[in-house]
C-alpha cells in the first residue's frame, strides 16, 4: 500500500468515524498530499517530518497554516500506528508552532447599530438584508450556518433557531427581539420570491428565489457596510460573529453561555473574548477598583 493509499484511508476514517466537516477533511487531504509530495517516496521518520515543517516555514506560511499541516500529519501517523500500519510515530517529538492570540476584530456597538439600520425597510431587498444582518448579530451564527438555515429551523414564536455547525453538530440559539421583528417583516417577501415546485426551504433567498450562498451573504454585508460609512474590507459575517460575542462578554455574559451560543467545541476558543477592549477595561476599573481615583 502506497503512502497516498494510506492517506485516502485516513481521510475516509475521518469522514466516517469522527464526523469532521467536509471542508476540514478537504484541507487535511490537501496538507497530507503536500506532505507525501515532500517525502517523495522516502521513509517517514522524525527528520523527514521536521524537514517538512522547515519547508513550510521557508515558504512563508502563516503559523496557523503550519499548525494545521502539523496536526494533519500528526493525526495521520497516529492513525497508522493505531491501525498497525506503522511500527512507530515519527511526529512524537515535533512541536506545533504557537498560534498568535490576537484579539478578534470587533465593531463597536454604535457601528453595529449603524450597520443594522442602513438597509431600506421599504424594499424587499432591504427587508431581507436587515433580517440577515440582525440574525447574524443576534445569534453569532457562522456564515455557513446562516446560508444553511431552513424555515423549519426557525421558530419565531419561541424566538429560537436551530443552527447546524461544524461536523453537522446542531445547537438551538436564542433570536433577539429586533431580529425576530426583522425576520417577521421579511418572511412574506421570502414567500413571494420562492420558486414554486423548487423551494429549497432556505430562509434567506437571492433575487432568483434560490438559497443565498455564503458568497452572497458576504456581498450583502460588505455592501451594507459601505452604505453605513464603514470600511467594507473590515466588515464581514465573521466580524459580526466576533462583535456579538465581544459585546455579550462586555455586557456581563459568562464564557460558558457564549461558548454555547457560538458552538465552540472547547472553552479555550471562547476565552479570547475575555481580552476586552481597553476602553471597557478602563470603565470597569474606574467603578470597581478602590484606588481608581
Amino acid at each position: 500500500m502506497t503512502l497516498e493509499d494510506r492517506v485516502a484511508e485516513y481521510l475516509a476514517a475521518l469522514r466516517a468515524e469522527r464526523g469532521l466537516a467536509a471542508a476540514t477533511v478537504t484541507a487535511y487531504g490537501r496538507d497530507l498530499r503536500r506532505y507525501a509530495a515532500h517525502l517523495a517516496g522516502a521513509e517517514p521518520d522524525p527528520d523527514a517530518v521536521a524537514g517538512f515543517v522547515a519547508a513550510l516555514y521557508r515558504r512563508g506560511l502563516a503559523p496557523a497554516s503550519i499548525a494545521r499541516h502539523v496536526a494533519a500529519v500528526r493525526g495521520f501517523h497516529r492513525f497508522l500506528t493505531a491501525e498497525g500500519l506503522a511500527a512507530s510515530d515519527p511526529t512524537v517529538l515535533v512541536d506545533s508552532p504557537r498560534r498568535p492570540t490576537a484579539l478578534p476584530k470587533a465593531l463597536t456597538v454604535e457601528e453595529v447599530f449603524r450597520l443594522l439600520e442602513v438597509p431600506d425597510p421599504a424594499t424587499p431587498e432591504g427587508r431581507r438584508d436587515r433580517a440577515l444582518l440582525e440574525f447574524l448579530y443576534a445569534t453569532g451564527a457562522r456564515v455557513a450556518e446562516a446560508a444553511a438555515l431552513d424555515q423549519l429551523d426557525l421558530d419565531l414564536s419561541e424566538a429560537t433557531a436551530r443552527l447546524t455547525g461544524k461536523g453537522d453538530k446542531q445547537r438551538v440559539v436564542p433570536v433577539g427581539g429586533a431580529a425576530c421583528r426583522a425576520l417577521a417583516a421579511y418572511l412574506p417577501d421570502r414567500l413571494a420570491r420562492r420558486r414554486p415546485g423548487r423551494d429549497s426551504g432556505a430562509v434567506f433567498l437571492n433575487r432568483r428565489g434560490g438559497r443565498l450562498t455564503r458568497q452572497g451573504i458576504w456581498g450583502i454585508v460588505r455592501r451594507q457596510a459601505a452604505r453605513a460609512g464603514l470600511d467594507p474590507d473590515a466588515v464581514s459575517p465573521h466580524v459580526l460573529r466576533h462583535s456579538a460575542a465581544t459585546h455579550m462578554v462586555e455586557g456581563g455574559a459568562d464564557l460558558r453561555t457564549v461558548q454555547e451560543l457560538l458552538g465552540h467545541a472547547s472553552i479555550s476558543t471562547t476565552q479570547v473574548y475575555t481580552r476586552v477592549s481597553p476602553r471597557h477595561l478602563l470603565e470597569v476599573y474606574a467603578v470597581s477598583h478602590p484606588r481608581s481615583t
